[in-house]
């Protein structure tokens, strides 16, 4: 069972975290690690001028991918799972495209799609579409069947069970494939950002710090980009503890 996040969790983690990068700061008494007395104002002030923009828009590419990917496999799930003739013809498909580390297709989308946001937004919705198919997929599979009989004896179509049994059934496993996916969406956000493109935090990081060495601005962008994927991670965590407690109260 999922622990649930907490407000003293979640700071105990953060102090953690600080603590261990403060020490290794001054262990190491490095320029390439900066202490995170010295980051954070950097961050804070950075976040009011151009880090705050590139942090818009990397929120706004994920967000996209995220939703792109939702609103296409959750129907491809429902559909696979309930009908076994459908799911036998496309399972090798997805058996050999799942393992496949899709972020080696960003050239060939590259070529195909352009040097454009539509190209990032479209990679990364790829590589959360299949984890989200695949456990909608086999959530909707494992339906009983008692209640999808009991549902089609008052006279319920196909539709209908979609809307009132499928899709209500399915949204926690929905909530917790988004979720685990938000880690892999920020890290093929920042490989596609680090390069042809002029806004994100992939491209703040590695060409506008890294590459000219503003070490405190880099850690910076690194800021950003862990407060990006944390934010999204909570927000979903909110919503599936949310989801989960309304349906355990109907039930």
């Amino acid at each position: 069972m999922k622990r649930s996040l907490n407000l003293a969790t979640i700071l105990s983690g953060v102090l953690m975290i600080l603590l261990f990068w403060l020490g290794l700061s001054w262990l190491l008494n490095s320029p390439v690690m900066p202490s995170p007395i010295d980051v954070i104002p950097i961050f804070i002030f950075s976040m009011a001028g151009d880090l705050g923009i590139h942090f818009l828009a990397s929120t706004g590419r994920v967000l996209a991918s995220i939703t792109l990917a939702v609103i296409t496999a959750v129907p491809a799930g429902l559909a696979l799972g309930q009908m076994p003739s459908v799911n036998r013809i496309f399972d090798p498909l997805i058996a050999i495209i799942y393992p496949i580390p899709k972020i080696v297709f960003l050239p060939v989308i590259y070529i195909l799609l352009g040097i454009t946001d539509i190209s990032k937004i479209f990679l990364i919705a790829v590589i959360v579409f299949f984890q989200i198919l695949v456990v909608v997929r086999d959530e909707a599979s494992g339906l009983h069947p008692e209640l999808i009989l009991s549902v089609r004896s008052i006279g319920a179509g196909r539709r209908a069970l979609f809307r009132f049994v499928y899709i209500p059934a399915s949204l926690p496993a929905v909530l917790t494939a988004v979720r685990i996916s938000i880690g892999t969406a920020v890290a093929v956000l920042f490989i596609a950002e680090q390069s042809l493109t002029t806004w994100g935090l992939g491209y703040y990081i590695i060409v506008e710090t890294y590459q000219v060495l503003l070490y405190p601005e880099m850690y910076a962008g690194i800021l950003g980009m862990s407060l990006l994927g944390l934010s999204l991670y909570f927000l979903v965590d909110y919503l599936e503890r949310k989801v989960n407690r309304h349906l355990y109260l109907d039930n």
